[in-house]
């Protein structure tokens, strides 16, 4: 696979941060282009964000940018209050995505990646009364990891007719359970293009 990206011009901050905040830095950055290449992104309006270790800060995307010019020099650097700490391109944040993500830090600790998204398939499924159907190894794989609300150990959840949410305690955590919900979404969407008369759920021994 080959994609031609583009990046804006900025001074690396890697000497000026520290050893730990770098790596998150470049990792929340390679979620970014990856979501280009798979075409999760819904122009600048959705959101990846990684707790910066050791801190109460958390990163987030230049508000303005495309997922495809993001670098792990340009992230933003926010506390959880909204005040920008570190702001290299000087284009601020989306508050809107400030506050979803801010909340989802602040409430698990433990998670250090919150990934939200607003792809077609995702919200066509968050508009359906059903749900997510257990049609699908991808749909199993998510469901388990799923709430009516995230609460205290659920990693994924789907905003009724907005999007869907992927939490994990690394950057490839959360990327990995919205490739598999993204996936499900989409094959649910496909499937039920036939009606639902012509879709064979999966039994519970079966997911099992």
């Amino acid at each position: 696979m080959s994609a031609h990206l583009k990046t804006i011009g900025t001074a690396s901050l890697r000497e000026r941060v520290s050893k730990e905040e770098w790596q998150m830095r470049v990792d929340l950055a390679a979620a970014y282009q990856l979501a280009a290449i798979f075409k999760w992104t819904d122009l600048i309006y959705t959101h990846f964000s990684a707790r910066v270790p050791g801190t109460e800060d958390f990163l987030l995307n230049p508000y303005g940018l495309m997922f495809d010019e993001i670098t792990a020099s340009s992230l933003v650097k926010v506390d959880w209050e909204g005040k920008i700490k570190d702001d290299p391109v000087g284009m601020g944040v989306n508050e809107a995505g400030f506050i979803i993500h801010s909340c989802m830090h602040r409430a698990r600790p433990e998670i250090n990646c919150v990934i939200h998204t607003h792809t077609r398939a995702a919200v066509a499924v968050s508009a359906m009364k059903c749900g997510l159907l257990p049609i699908s190894q991808h749909a199993m794989r998510v469901q388990a990891r799923m709430a009516s609300d995230l609460g205290k150990k659920s990693k994924a959840m789907i905003l009724r007719n907005h999007g869907v949410l992927a939490l994990g305690e690394t950057v490839r955590e959360a990327f990995e359970i919205m490739y598999y919900l993204d996936c499900a979404c989409q094959i649910q969407v496909d499937a039920l293009a036939g009606g639902m008369h012509n879709v064979q759920l999966m039994s519970q021994e079966a997911a099992d």
